[in-house]
């Protein structure tokens, strides 16, 4: 079991720049991957990014302007990071942290990632 928290959402104009967190707390695995989705009000759940056994993926559409990193603290705890630059309007969502336990790969298939957090708010204005 695994406990996610999702933190850094907020309001930000467009072209600016902001870093969400998640807080992994619990069990982990060697093979797992972590990744960020993000809903958009009246849309379908989509993946941003995942990282699995250090190896980054990012959406195509989103590539160079996000970017997951992990930083590691202990065996049962660690922080997942979702830096997104450049910030448009249509990145307005609420972001999702997930895991996908005992999986070398996932990729961005939502139905794989069992444990989700419960989701952080970004808000970008024109």
């Amino acid at each position: 079991q695994v406990r996610l928290v999702e933190h850094g959402g907020g309001t930000v104009p467009a072209g600016g720049s902001l870093r969400l967190s998640c807080e992994v707390a619990g069990t982990t695995y060697e093979d797992e991957c972590m990744a960020w989705f993000r809903q958009a009000p009246g849309k379908e759940r989509s993946g941003v990014a995942n990282l699995c056994r250090g190896d980054s993926f990012v959406a195509d559409a989103l590539q160079g302007r996000f970017t997951i990193s992990k930083d590691k603290a202990s065996s049962t705890s660690s922080t997942i990071y979702l830096r997104i630059s450049d910030l448009k309007p249509e990145d307005t969502a609420m972001y999702y942290c997930a895991r996908a336990a005992g999986r070398p790969w996932a990729g961005l298939n939502g139905r794989l990632y069992k444990e989700w957090g419960q989701g952080t708010q970004v808000t970008v204005s024109s």
